[in-house]
């Protein structure tokens, strides 16, 4: 065997699928960091909901460890008396409705610029580009004076609205998506007597599903965080949202310190909820749109 060979059998994986030295020592680099911080995740979330059922001098003296007394007396005094409950509905409002419009506006902007050809449009698709390059902070101004002229500032509408206008992500996957799609598919429609929008809504959506279930929750998660937009667009109490709670309980964590891990805790749990339930969904959408593009 030459030496141009051992070469080749060394840095090319071959047809029986065994993998490089190299890609087997990259895989394992790779394996032992998501190891250890999922490690880390496990742990902090553990420690958080452990603390969530200690009493406040148990606490104090014993962070880590197992709690010497279980309690629910943190969970009871965020829901029933701090208005947890409503706090709660607000961001269950503001993601719901906000992902539902912007992922809707998002594939409709998409499937425009991808099927139709129209003055401007690469103008347009350079325009989303360009969304996605200018962070938030710096429309913060504009956003504030807007909503305060139509009277939505401090109002669940007017941060809806301003959740739904961000389409630059969601509105360029959409696109590479929709140029996968046979063009055969919707001239037989039209041939059927079936209008743009019937096509849209009962043909194009329904092969997308795996695209619009991964962006939908990606875009839900990152709406139920989200902390600087609330906080900015939000300032009376009846329409804060869970991410500002917790922040009043972390201004004051020495006096809140169970208060608070409960907080997290019941922020948490949607989030871990979606994740167990629809984690191969996600994966799906996500890969199966990669092989496509």
């Amino acid at each position: 065997m030459t030496k141009k060979a051992k070469a080749n059998d060394f840095s090319i994986t071959s047809g029986n699928g065994v993998m490089s030295g190299k890609a087997k020592a990259i895989r394992w680099l790779i394996s032992i960091i998501l190891i250890i911080y999922t490690c880390f995740t496990i742990f902090v979330i553990g420690a958080t909901l452990l603390n969530s059922l200690k009493t406040k001098s148990d606490l104090v003296t014993n962070f880590v460890g197992l709690p010497k007394s279980v309690t629910l007396a943190n969970f009871a005094t965020i829901l029933l008396e701090d208005d947890f409950l409503l706090y709660f509905r607000n961001s269950l409002i503001l993601t719901v409705c906000g992902t539902v419009g912007c992922i809707l506006l998002s594939a409709m902007a998409a499937y425009g610029i991808a099927r139709y050809e129209f003055k401007g449009k690469s103008f347009l698709s350079s325009y989303f580009l360009i969304g996605m390059m200018v962070p938030i902070q710096v429309s913060v101004l504009p956003l504030f004076l807007i909503l305060r002229q139509l009277g939505l500032l401090n109002h669940l509408l007017g941060l809806v609205l301003v959740y739904i206008s961000q389409i630059s992500i969601s509105c360029l996957i959409f696109q590479k998506f929709f140029r996968t799609i046979p063009k055969a598919l919707e001239e037989s429609a039209r041939l059927d007597g079936c209008h743009d929008l019937k096509i849209f809504f009962r043909i194009v959506l329904p092969i997308c599903k795996p695209v619009i279930f991964t962006m939908s929750l990606i875009t839900a998660i990152g709406y139920w965080n989200d902390f600087y937009m609330p906080m900015v667009l939000l300032g009376n109490k009846n329409v804060r949202t869970l991410t500002l709670a917790i922040y009043q309980y972390i201004g004051q964590f020495t006096k809140y310190m169970s208060e608070s891990m409960a907080a997290v805790i019941v922020t948490l749990i949607p989030i871990v909820i979606i994740y167990f339930l629809f984690s191969s969904q996600i994966v799906e959408g996500l890969t199966g749109g990669a092989v496509k593009g």
